[in-house]
């Protein structure tokens, strides 16, 4: 499932090609085509992204609200095919096109609907404004450990397994350790870290969380391979040796979701 700055970078996108213009709307899949007739001919005058929901507004009609989920995708500039659930064309001769297939969620909703959606979120590192001690209140609250926290969309939105592994790792944090054992201070400077790094995120289209000093060319070792791209610490890199320490790296299952961490760097909370 793509993480938050993903979601950002697509609201980026979509509003440098497609906001401010009339756009064409269809459904060649037909599961969105009653909603995408009413959006036809509309301009989009809004965009916005909170964790891993995405929305485009469409003023008085309201707004698009989508969740990738799994296996959901949104590209520009495609060719037309029966699976695009949403395809948007636009710009100054409407040779700009936004097409999504397979999200979790493409729904038309009301301003109070997208409110909810808001109001059901812990507060997302790249909105600007948003509190981070709304997020540190409910961590403080609980017995569940801060790896499954962090998870949580409902404690903090746009996390997700990459992030969560490598900010733990960053700041040597015991994966395990109970959200209310996690001093306020620590908090907040895994709050500053994860905004820079999903603001970079943003910015290059990839995760990168390693400091100048264990990238490959510093440390003369070859780049990491791998699908999800990115230089890392811990994440997907079970067996091999800690950048830092030489440890394994290991792995395990929790809330649902692999979890990797250093024992060493990341020792047991007493």
């Amino acid at each position: 499932m793509p993480e938050g700055h993903t979601i950002h970078r697509l609201a980026e996108d979509v509003r440098d090609r497609l906001a401010g213009w009339p756009v064409r709307a269809s459904s060649p899949q037909g599961k969105f085509a009653d909603s995408a007739a009413l959006l036809d001919g509309t301009v989009l005058d809004g965009v916005d992204a909170h964790g891993k929901h995405l929305f485009l507004g469409f003023g008085e009609l309201g707004w698009v609200h989508i969740h990738l989920g799994l296996i959901g995708k949104v590209a520009f500039g495609d060719a037309v095919t029966a699976t695009v659930r949403l395809r948007l064309e636009g710009g100054p001769h409407g040779e700009r096109t936004m097409s999504l297939r397979g999200p979790a969620t493409c729904a038309l909703v009301t301003d109070d609907e997208k409110q909810a959606v808001h109001d059901g979120l812990g507060p997302d590192p790249l909105r600007p404004g948003d509190d981070p001690e709304r997020a540190r209140t409910r961590i403080a609250r609980s017995r569940i450990p801060v790896a499954a926290l962090l998870m949580d969309q409902k404690v903090l939105a746009g996390v997700g397994n990459v992030y969560r592994a490598e900010v733990l790792f960053r700041h040597g944090v015991d994966p395990f350790l109970p959200g209310r054992d996690l001093p306020a201070p620590l908090w907040e400077a895994m709050w500053a870290d994860l905004s820079a790094l999903m603001r970079q995120g943003v910015r290059d289209n990839r995760i990168d969380t390693v400091r100048p000093e264990h990238e490959p060319e510093a440390m003369g070792r070859p780049p990491r391979r791998d699908d999800h791209g990115g230089e890392v610490y811990v994440y997907r890199r079970t067996g091999q040796p800690c950048l830092v320490c030489g440890t394994p790296v290991r792995t395990e299952p929790l809330a649902g979701r692999n979890l990797f961490w250093c024992p060493t760097c990341q020792p047991p909370h007493a």
